[in-house]
C-alpha cells in the first residue's frame, strides 16, 4: 500500500465525514430529523465513494485507510446516536438484540486498541458488505420503513463480521490495514509456516 499524497479525493471524502460530525451531532441535539437523514446519507453516500474512488484511481494509502475508518466509526456513531433520538418508539421492541448488535460493532474496536494501541483499518469483505446492508437500513428507517427481517438480517451480519474481525485480530502478529478476510489470513499464515 502506497503512504502518499493526502489530498486525493478518496481522502478529501473520508475528511469531509469527519468535519461533518459535529455539524450532524448539532442537528441531533437540535432534534432536526430532515436535515439529519440527509446529511446522514451524505455521509453514507460518501463512505461508498471514497473506497470505490480509491480502487478506480489506485489513491489507496495507510492515511486514507485510516481516515475512512474513523469516518466510518464516527458516521455509525451517529446513526446509532439518531435511532435512539428519533426512532426510540420504532426500535423498542427490538431493543435488545439492538443493543447485543452495538456490543458487537464496538468490540473489535475496543479489543484492537488494546492490544495494538490504535483505530483498526482492515476493510474485510464481511464489513464492508455489513456496512451497506447497515446503510441501506439506515436509509430505510430514516424514510419510515422498518422492515424485521431485513432488520434481523442486518443484526445477524454485523455480529459474524465483528466475530471474523476478532478471530484476525487473534492470528495477525502486527498491525495491518486493507485485510480481505479470515481466509485469507489463514491461507497467508499458512503459506509462512511452510516457508519456515
Amino acid at each position: 500500500m502506497k503512504k502518499e499524497n493526502f489530498f486525493t479525493i478518496p481522502n478529501l471524502l473520508s475528511f469531509y465525514r469527519l468535519l461533518a460530525f459535529p455539524w450532524i451531532l448539532f442537528l441531533v441535539v437540535s432534534k432536526k430529523e430532515n436535515l439529519f437523514s440527509i446529511f446522514l446519507v451524505i455521509n453514507l453516500v460518501t463512505d461508498i465513494l471514497d473506497g470505490l474512488l480509491a480502487r478506480i484511481l489506485h489513491q489507496r494509502t495507510e492515511i486514507g485507510a485510516r481516515l475512512d475508518s474513523a469516518a466510518d466509526d464516527l458516521t455509525y456513531a451517529l446513526a446509532i446516536i439518531g435511532i435512539f433520538v428519533f426512532k426510540y418508539e420504532v426500535l423498542e421492541p427490538h431493543l435488545q438484540s439492538f443493543i447485543v448488535f452495538i456490543v458487537f460493532l464496538i468490540l473489535p474496536i475496543v479489543l484492537f486498541l488494546i492490544r495494538f494501541g490504535r483505530l483498526p483499518s482492515f476493510h474485510l469483505y464481511s464489513t464492508k458488505i455489513g456496512g451497506y446492508i447497515e446503510g441501506i437500513f439506515f436509509i430505510l428507517l430514516f424514510s419510515g420503513n422498518f422492515i424485521v427481517p431485513y432488520y434481523y438480517f442486518m443484526v445477524v451480519w454485523g455480529i459474524m463480521a465483528s466475530m471474523e474481525h476478532i478471530a484476525i485480530q487473534a492470528i495477525i502478529p502486527d498491525v495491518r490495514s486493507d485485510v480481505k478476510g479470515l481466509y485469507w489470513v489463514l491461507k497467508e499464515e499458512l503459506r509462512q509456516r511452510k516457508r519456515e
